[in-house]
Formats: C-alpha cells, structure tokens, sequence
C-alpha cells in the first residue's frame, strides 16, 4: 500500500509539472523577441521601413527593376524615355554634362499607393512644370530657356508621367532629383527641391525620403547643406588676375 501511494504521488507530481510546463510555455508566434526593426522608440510594433517597402514592390513589380529610380534618372538624363509633349522643350537640360546628383523621394506610406491624378495636382501646387520628357520640372522663374533646377520622375520605369495613362497610374514613389552644375547655386537649388517635395509630401499624405530611402531628417538635411555648400565653393569661379603692368 505505501508503494502504491508513493507511486499515485510521483504520477501526479508529473502531471502537475506537465500541465504548468505547457501551460506557461509560449504558443507559437507568442512572445517572439522583436528585433530591432520591428520595434519602434516606445517598444511597440513599427511597419518595415518604406525604402524596404519601396525595394520590395519593385522587386516583384512585372517589369523586374531592381534599382529602378537610378536606372530611370540616368535614362531621363540622356533622354532615353518619353514621348514627346506639347511642352516637350520646357525643363530641357542646357549641358549634358553633370558632376553631382541629388536625389529625394515621396513614398507611400505602407500598403497605399501614389496616384496619378494627385501626383498632377501635387505637382501643381508646387510650383512644378510639366514638360521635357513628359516629367515635372521647377524652372528658374523668367528664365526657363536655362534648364530645370530639379525635376520629378516616376520611380518606376520608364520613370515618365504620360497624360494619356495619368487616371490609372499608380506607383509606390516618385523621385525628385537635381543635376549639378544648375542653372542656380547648388545650396539655392536644393533649397528650391526641399520645401517642394515637403510639400507634395504633405499633399499626397507621403513620407519624405533620402537618397538611401530612409526618412528625411534634420542630420541629414544638415549633412546635404554642408555637402552643397562645399560643392558651390569648390565650383565658384576663381577671381580674376589682373597682369602686373611693367
């Protein structure tokens, strides 16, 4: 008899034990460690960054772009792409020749699209102009026979607005992107493109990126100006020299 009790105590021991083990363990997909990219700054679940967002719908978009806003802004810049407009020579480029790209985009944000209609609208608004290779150009105001300071492009490929198609156009970001030399300073130039794309941002409920599609900030807002001013001085014209007179 007491083997026996000894026997029904250790069975239920294990029993106990066993219920609390699978009671308290985690059920799969509970209690998984966030890493750090899925944790915002109050430890809550954040979205997968947008330039993630951007690169994977891109990947998997029909035409197989991988870095497809580069690829278009080299093909926009030699002209590769585009039908011709009625506006097809405002925004035209003087000189072929460049040193610097800079580059920002307006993302949707995460599982929403930019629209056609809006982005017209949007552009607009910001003071862009519709034209040479059938994308939106800020020209220098009086004088747009010099060239567009920045322009605007699809990010995906051909990277072109075509009116024609404009009502069903939708697209994950739009790029917006300045040549240097410009027809203005590099620092007013670019103080042309921010406030600009801040705006369309605004208006087509985006999210402003870098050039590594990461979310604009005050430091690298900051590092950019740096950068542009350093440019304009080493590209400012050297004073003249007057010959010493014998």
């Amino acid at each position: 008899m007491t083997e026996l009790r000894i026997g029904i105590l250790v069975a239920g021991l294990i029993l106990l034990a066993a219920i609390w083990y699978f009671g308290t363990r985690p059920r799969k997909g509970q209690g998984r460690k966030r890493t750090g990219d899925e944790r915002g700054a109050d430890g809550g679940r954040m979205e997968p960054t947008l330039g993630a967002q951007i690169e994977r719908e891109l990947a998997e978009s029909p035409d197989g772009a991988g870095d497809a806003a580069v690829q278009t802004e080299m093909e926009l810049l030699d002209g590769t792409v585009g039908a011709v407009s009625p506006n097809s020579e405002l925004g035209k480029r003087v000189n072929d020749d460049f040193d610097k790209i800079v580059t920002l985009y307006i993302a949707a944000k995460a599982g929403q699209v930019l629209r056609g209609p809006d982005i017209v609208v949007a552009a607009e608004k910001a003071g862009l102009t519709y034209g040479h290779m059938n994308v939106f150009h800020r020209l220098v105001e009086s004088h747009p026979e010099r060239g567009p300071i920045f322009s605007v492009a699809n990010i995906r490929k051909p990277g072109s607005f075509e009116m024609s198609e404009i009502q069903a156009l939708e697209t994950p970001a739009i790029a917006f992107f300045l040549t240097l030399p410009a027809p203005v300073s590099a620092l007013d130039a670019w103080d042309a493109m921010l406030p600009a794309a801040q705006r369309m941002s605004e208006l087509l409920d985006g999210v402003v990126l870098d050039e590594s599609r990461n979310a604009l900030g005050r430091q690298r807002i900051a590092g950019l100006r740096d950068e542009l001013r350093a440019w304009d001085r080493e590209h400012e014209a050297p004073p003249v020299t007057r010959s010493p007179r014998w």
